[in-house]
């Protein structure tokens, strides 16, 4: 099926079995019915996957992780509490202390500060390289590499990540491309590029909404992680928590499943930060229209982008469809029907005049959010990249007088109305 029909039909859900609801229900529940002794045993002991604790496995929060599974391409899903947990889950799948991983230095702040910072705690190097040479990845691995990472559509670098070239020198050596595809979905799909794990901030486009938060990773099913069994402990040395389950050998009857299993039944179970079923619920309903959407996002932004570039107090803008040479390259080979929504620019008058711009605005909101069926607005230095210092910003192409925009679904005439007000 097509993208469209898979946001509305996708899944493991086409009518619920006892009430024949079309609507995915909300099971707001924290635990569920065994059907009698032997029937616990068997789930606790992963012999049967079925409902035990909300915090391990909710219906609602998989009709939504099959869905979006089924969107992406991949092989199984799980939802999580937050877009940092998702990506906080995919590391910790594979890292343990003495552990490295190699990332792209176009990362959204707070991504990069878990990484530079938090995963430090816990014993985790996070080796940062930039991504305009796909090489650099290669020569920042080493034998306790466990996983590159980096963002189809950074934020807010907005220079589309080589996703086909680093996947490739990946699966040479072993490593797995783990891809946060937040800004791109349905425009971009990783797993056809080579990616192994996807995750989103479901926060984002997929709500839409602006009314809840939650973050999903999608295993791709296409790594064999028992080829490189030295590579990645966690899932090929027996657990000790599971009675000695050795991860690559137990997914086996349920299929290439290996990494997300051992995700919910370790992380998830030990960690914590489920997914609400009230936000699955709400990130259903802004998955049917996401391909609606993200067709209104990316042709508003790219008038948006086209006005600003010719806008005589403009000195600079930042959008895949004004890029040139290799990362036009990038972003046309790795971007189907669109070039996303968010857009940056900087004015004459650098941060002050930056500053200025974003009160003046009245139809766009000054939050700290991208993704909405809104226009939102922001200055990163002063805000969500504001943790990283001067040379960590650059790194990460937040320069002072950077504002950065998510072009909404509004009216495109509306939306360059409040531009121009507020540009003057």
């Amino acid at each position: 099926m097509k993208p469209e029909t898979i946001a509305l039909h996708g899944g493991s859900h086409r009518a619920d079995p006892s009430t024949g609801s079309v609507a995915v229900p909300i099971h707001q529940t924290t635990s569920f019915q065994f059907q009698d002794t032997g029937h616990a045993a068997r789930l606790f002991a992963l012999q049967e996957l079925g409902n035990i604790y909300t915090r391990i496995m909710n219906p609602t929060c998989d009709a939504l992780e099959t869905r979006l599974a089924a969107l992406e391409g991949g092989v199984a899903g799980l939802a999580v509490g937050s877009g940092q947990a998702a990506t906080t889950f995919c590391v910790l799948n594979l890292c343990e202390a003495g552990d490295n991983i190699v990332s792209s230095t176009d990362l959204y702040g707070g991504t990069w500060n878990l990484f530079a910072n938090t995963l430090k705690q816990f014993g985790i190097e996070v080796r940062f390289v930039d991504p305009a040479d796909p090489e650099n990845f290669a020569k920042a691995s080493d034998d306790r590499t466990r996983c590159w990472y980096a963002e189809t559509l950074p934020n807010p670098k907005l220079q589309v990540f080589p996703i086909a070239e680093v996947a490739t020198l990946g699966r040479n050596l072993g490593i797995p491309l783990i891809m946060d595809n937040t800004a791109a979905p349905i425009i971009c799909k990783p797993f056809q590029h080579g990616a192994a794990v996807v995750m989103h901030s479901t926060t984002k486009w997929i709500g839409g909404h602006g009314t809840s938060i939650g973050g999903m990773v999608i295993d791709g099913g296409n790594f064999d992680w028992a080829q490189h069994g030295d590579r990645f402990p966690t899932l090929n040395r027996p657990d000790p928590s599971y009675h000695g389950a050795v991860w690559t050998e137990a997914a086996k009857p349920l299929g290439p499943v290996a990494y997300i299993l051992r995700m919910r039944t370790c992380l998830l179970r030990d960690i914590g930060a489920p997914m609400s079923p009230f936000n699955a619920f709400m990130f259903l309903q802004g998955l049917e229209t996401l391909p609606l959407r993200m067709e209104r996002h990316c042709s508003n932004a790219l008038r948006v982008a086209a006005f600003l570039s010719g806008h005589d107090q403009v000195t600079s803008v930042i959008h895949p469809s004004v890029a040139t040479g290799e990362a036009k390259r990038r972003a046309d080979a790795h971007l189907a029907g669109g070039y996303g929504s968010l857009l940056g620019f900087e004015l004459k008058g650098g941060k002050e005049a930056g500053q200025r711009f974003i009160e003046k605005l009245k139809l766009f909101y000054h939050v700290a959010n991208i993704g909405d069926a809104r226009s939102l607005a922001i200055h990163p230095a002063t805000t969500t990249h504001s943790q990283l210092n001067e040379e960590e910003q650059a790194a990460s192409g937040v320069t002072p007088g950077y504002v950065r925009l998510s072009i909404g679904i509004e009216h495109i005439d509306d939306i360059l109305a409040d531009l121009e007000q507020a540009l003057a």
